[in-house]
């Protein structure tokens, strides 16, 4: 950890550890975390969508037990049930809960459960996410939702399926649902890509 870790906002030798399940896939996708307890939820928005492995581009919202946070987007109102969440940490999001949900794209409605499993004292400060766990690779964007991603994995199971050469032309490359590198996932939580 560079000295400049030290001083870089929102750096904190506590974190919580969280896991994070995509909910209703198979095969099971997901994440375990280390963030910051300093962490601000658009912070915490960019560590579950590129942890995950979306892509980015869509709406995204958390649900806790007692508020709703949504970005809040230019010219646009909040929905009358959320709260901006700019400048808003976990930890105030979180209150006594121990668990919240993350949706990212309405259409497709990708649910995250998150559970905060512990705080860890660190021997360094971190800033950002640090990926320390996960399973199976992130379903495509704009797949349909779970049942376009179960839809598209029977297909590209079988090479003989009417289907299967247009998925593969659309989504542009081989795809492995078990594929999951920590490496990949830490590489895309970097400073140069927050």
């Amino acid at each position: 950890m560079s000295q400049s870790t030290l001083f870089e906002p929102g750096a904190s030798t506590l974190a919580y550890q969280i896991y994070v399940e995509l909910e209703r896939v198979k095969p099971k996708v997901w994440r375990r975390f280390l963030v910051p307890d300093t962490i601000e939820l658009p912070r915490l928005h960019v560590t579950l969508l590129w942890g995950t492995g979306w892509d980015g581009g869509h709406i995204h919202e958390f649900e806790f037990a007692d508020a709703n946070y949504v970005a809040q987007e230019p010219n646009s109102e909040l929905p009358d049930d959320a709260l901006d969440e700019e400048g808003v940490t976990l930890r105030q999001a979180l209150g006594r809960s121990r668990s919240f949900r993350y949706v990212y794209d309405y259409g497709d409605a990708w649910w995250h459960k998150v559970k905060v499993e512990k705080v860890v004292e660190l021997d360094a400060p971190i800033a950002l996410a640090i990926c320390i766990g996960g399973e199976n690779a992130c379903p495509p964007e704009d797949i349909g939702g779970a049942g376009g991603y179960e839809e598209f994995l029977e297909i590209m199971a079988d090479p003989a399926h009417p289907e299967y050469a247009e998925k593969k032309e659309w989504i542009g490359r081989d795809f492995d649902p078990k594929e999951f590198s920590i490496e990949e996932t830490n590489r895309r939580l970097t400073p140069e890509v927050y």
